[in-house]
């Protein structure tokens, strides 16, 4: 029997339901949005009163009774939100339903909320709180993938692997030198220098600026003093940014200016939409080198050499039973995908801002925002979960690696033999004669590599001194030209270098955020 409203059957978000993590959806929560909102109007009335204007410090208590409930849920309640939502329905206006809803439940101060304000100072300042601790939440984890990564470079960073370029065999690397190359990417990503949005160093706060930016009402208010409107703002935004400041006094809070530089020089009713196309190009970033990363293991799970983690009752196809499938790092790549693809949004809408403002960006912004922000986090928590537990077969890694050392090895074969007395241009028409016999009989004939056994039978390579009649003053040390260390290069020492520098200032910056993260759980 079919229950009445149930939940399937109306659309949710995949990335709400399979996706983001618990943390990530709270930041994005109705909830925590309005009660930014009333938070705003609060240090709003606060600071209003402290300096003067016709707001009673019994209206600002009851106010902040309500605005600072501590629940559960803290702060504004389902029937505080169900009001608002009867208010909406007849005002048309989302802003202003939340204003009669909060003063249905604050008769007092009813008729001083939002004295001076357009809607914009109320929620483009919450809009750029919520993007500063989203910003913080994805960082942290960034780090805490950073970390998975170097921790598996360091355990395999002297096992040779074959090196790949245009996907054709190349020079040998490390499976750990491979593995610090993608956290390296990714710590390009983390610590780039933002042209945009630095939301800690930075002026990041709209601040209170009216209709058109102009701060007119706020002027009047003052009588037409500009250092009071300044004041107000100030005093106002610094206790939005900084908790420290919360409590201390509007006097006290002034003494830190011009120290703390917290609002834009300019903005129109709206905080500069260029801004999120500076967030959303960061998030970007950053999933094309998940995607990158998640390609990467794809691949190497073709070639059998990495498999990432795959639960006991896991299946990979609903036909072939055998299958393991790296499904994770394809919902890697999928979510990434969605990622990039939406900065185009923030694009179009930061083109699209007609003059002081134009209202088709809300629409725009409330799905091309949190959405990119909910499926980047439930990429990382991903990534951070395959790379935790990535497997490595190192018995598959060599005997790939040394199906193609043959070719691998002809460089230092001919240094050699040259050191050995040979004319390096004879040789190198040598070994290029053979290794195209043997590329043939690999790839046509299905035959085992065995360029080495051509190279040793011919004349060119043996010893005049060991009666092979070669040309050769000495003979060529075999063992040694086919040892695959003698192939990596400086892979273990600039994994290791690399994770020196790398994982202790990790660790300083965003070790207390990340011992927070995880509570509950990656959702893989």
């Amino acid at each position: 029997m079919t229950q009445a409203n149930s939940k399937y059957d109306t659309y949710t978000s995949p990335l709400a339901e399979r996706n983001a993590s618990p943390e990530m959806l709270r930041l994005w929560s109705p909830r925590h949005k309005f009660n930014l909102w009333r938070k705003i109007w609060l240090a709003v009335a606060e600071a209003q009163h402290e300096m003067g204007l016709p707001v009673s410090k019994e209206q600002v208590e009851e106010l902040r009774a309500v605005v600072e409930r501590p629940g559960p849920p803290p702060g504004i309640t389902d029937e505080e939100m169900q009001s608002a939502e009867r208010y909406e329905r007849e005002l048309r206006h989302d802003v202003m339903a939340h204003v009669h809803a909060l003063g249905d439940s604050c008769p007092k101060a009813k008729g001083i909320i939002h004295l001076g304000m357009t809607s914009q100072d109320v929620v483009c300042n919450a809009d750029l709180l919520i993007l500063r601790d989203a910003k913080d939440l994805l960082e942290a984890k960034c780090a805490n993938t950073i970390g998975a990564l170097l921790g598996f470079a360091e355990r395999w960073k002297s096992l040779p692997t074959l090196g790949f370029t245009h996907y054709q065999p190349a020079q040998s690397v490390t499976v750990g030198r491979r593995a610090s190359g993608w956290a390296h990417d990714l710590y390009l990503c983390l610590n780039q220098p933002r042209a945009g949005m630095d939301f800690h160093s930075q002026a990041t706060m709209r601040g209170l600026r009216g209709a058109t930016g102009t701060q007119a009402a706020f002027l009047a208010l003052f009588g037409g003093e500009s250092d009071r409107v300044d004041d107000l703002e100030y005093v106002v935004v610094a206790r939005l940014m900084y908790n420290s400041l919360g409590a201390e006094p509007a006097d006290v809070i002034l003494r830190h200016r011009p120290a703390l530089r917290a609002t834009f020089s300019l903005s129109s009713q709206t905080y500069p939409r260029v801004v999120d196309t500076f967030i959303l190009a960061d998030l970007a970033s950053t999933a094309s080198v998940l995607h990158k990363i998640a390609t990467d293991i794809r691949l190497l799970c073709n070639r059998k050499e990495l498999d990432e983690p795959f639960e006991e009752k896991q299946i990979g196809s609903s036909a072939m039973p055998y299958k393991r499938n790296p499904m994770r790092c394809e919902r890697i790549c999928g979510l990434s995908r969605f990622v990039m693809n939406l900065v185009g949004n923030a694009y179009d809408t930061a083109a699209t801002q007609w003059l002081e403002r134009t209202l088709d960006d809300s629409s725009n912004r409330r799905l091309s925002l949190p959405e990119s922000f909910l499926a980047l986090d439930g990429a990382l928590d991903l990534m951070h979960n395959v790379a935790s537990g990535l497997i490595v077969h190192e018995a598959t890694v060599r005997t790939n690696l040394m199906a193609e050392l043959p070719f691998m090895a002809t460089e230092n074969i001919l240094m050699a033999a040259v050191k050995a007395g040979g004319d390096r241009q004879e040789l190198h028409e040598v070994i290029r004669t053979h290794a195209q016999a043997a590329g043939f009989a690999v790839k046509q004939e299905g035959k085992p590599n065995d360029l080495l056994d051509r190279l040793k039978a011919d004349p060119a390579f043996r010893s005049a001194a060991g009666g092979g009649g070669g040309k050769l003053k000495s003979e060529l040390n075999w063992d040694n030209l086919l040892d695959p260390m003698a192939y990596i290069g400086r892979s273990v020492e600039q994994t290791e270098r690399f994770i020196k520098e790398v994982v202790e200032p990790l660790r300083e910056q965003y070790g207390d955020q990340i011992a927070r993260l995880g509570q509950s759980g990656p959702r893989v």
